[in-house]
């Protein structure tokens, strides 16, 4: 259930949410570009980012619904179960709260760790195949989210929305990861690509994920649930299912 908080305080459970999912993610790549000799594989990577989403959502969705992903924000209010007006400021936050966690990791790795952060497709893929990766993989993340948190027909929504998000982001990066860059998240890209100023390939990454977040939502909205079975508030369920006043 999302907080009846301010928005100020919603906020600030995004940006630090996303400073914790992050913070796992691009710390896993630094080590396993700093200290290689199989410290961690790629495998390793997607449990980082699959695991430490689970743990944001689980940690602070209750007070701001959990997106951590501003494609996953623009996803649901496109399905009508986010505040179009909100979706400004919790771009924002997640920016912040992304950014701190790459300092975070500056301060500790190397410059090519860094580097390393840099979202890029694999040199066997095209522009054109990542961008298709990243834009289908995220429609059908903002579909897997919008049945597990706010779908009360799913018997398996509510308590284990954590654990099969964070699963979804594992799978899509153990799979997919590898061939795209494995973003799926426009934050998660530019904010390396700020500190690095390399946006060589940033294009990709912010818009393959956001178109790809409103085509998941535009189909997600056909299989929810009916008018006449549903009020009229549900449009303002939050990420963890539950309606907002």
């Amino acid at each position: 259930m999302m907080d009846s908080s301010p928005l100020r305080l919603r906020l600030s459970a995004e940006a630090l949410g996303t400073f914790l999912f992050f913070f796992f993610g691009f710390n896993a790549i630094a080590v396993a570009s700093e200290l290689r000799n199989g410290s961690i594989s790629t495998l390793g990577v997607a449990f980082a980012f699959g695991l430490g989403l689970a743990l944001a959502i689980t940690a602070l969705g209750h007070v701001s619904g959990g997106h951590f992903n501003p494609a996953v924000t623009l996803g649901l209010a496109t399905a009508r179960n986010f505040p179009p007006n909100e979706v400004i400021p919790y771009w924002i936050a997640q920016l912040a709260g992304g950014f701190v966690a790459v300092l975070a990791v500056a301060t500790v790795y190397s410059r090519h760790a860094v580097n390393a952060l840099t979202t890029a497709p694999s040199p066997r893929i095209t522009s054109g195949g990542a961008f298709i990766l990243e834009f289908i993989v995220t429609g059908l993340f903002v579909m897997v989210i919008t049945t597990v948190a706010t779908d009360s027909r799913a018997p398996w929504h509510g308590v284990m929305t954590p654990l099969l998000i964070g699963l979804f982001i594992f799978t899509a990066a153990d799979a997919v990861g590898p061939a795209s860059g494995g973003s799926f998240n426009p934050a998660r890209s530019l904010d390396p690509a700020l500190y690095n100023l390399n946006f060589s390939h940033i294009w990709i990454y912010l818009i393959a994920p956001l178109t790809g977040a409103v085509l998941g939502g535009v189909i997600r909205t056909g299989f929810g649930p009916t008018s006449n079975t549903t009020p009229q508030r549900s449009a303002r369920l939050d990420v963890l299912g539950q309606p907002r006043d």
